[in-house]
Parts: C-alpha cells; structure tokens; sequence
C-alpha cells in the first residue's frame, strides 16, 4: 500500500472515532441537562425570569422569581447585586413597571 493510500486510511479513522466521540458526548449531555431542567422545574427550584429594565447602555435593573420568592437585581458589566427581595410574587413593584399589570 502506497504512503498517501495509507494516510488517507488514517484520516478516514481519525474522522470516524471523532464523529463517534460526538455523537456519545452529545447523547450524554443532552440527556443530563434535560433530566436536571424538568427535575428544577419541577420543584420550583427553575429561575424564571419575569422582566427587565435598562437603565443605561449596559445596565440593567432585573426582575427574577426563585422558589416563590421575587429578587429585584442591578446588572452591570461589573457584576449583580441585590436590590430588594420579595417573598410573595404580585408586589407593587411589579405593577409599577412599564408594561406590568396595570397597563
């Protein structure tokens, strides 16, 4: 067998146990985060965003609900912090920004 016969056999095995490779990471991994994301979901545990407003170029002041409970967040390119927390969801926070219940 020829040298350039021989390496395209490489190539060909190479590319085969890679397509392979992916094909189980891809089968493992997207059964792992959808098991993880119904079993949150299901609890409660899920993140649910419920709205944002910007309040500069990359600012942003952002409403989240976790577990029952509402968290008010300024998000900079620097990093969040916590504004105000709520432990029921309906406050008057909600209502009082552009596009809340009221409207």
């Amino acid at each position: 067998m020829s040298n350039f016969a021989r390496m395209l056999a490489a190539l060909a095995l190479v590319l085969v146990l890679a397509w392979i490779a992916l094909r189980v990471l891809r089968g493992r991994l997207g059964r792992g985060t959808g098991a993880q994301a119904g079993r949150a979901a299901g609890n409660g545990e899920a993140l649910r965003f419920v709205r944002a407003l910007p309040v500069g170029t990359k600012e942003r002041v952002v409403l989240v609900e976790h577990r029952g409970e509402r968290w008010l967040l300024g998000v900079t390119a620097g990093g969040i912090s916590t504004i105000a927390h709520w432990s029921a969801p309906g406050t008057a926070l909600e209502k009082a920004l552009p596009g809340g219940p009221s409207d």
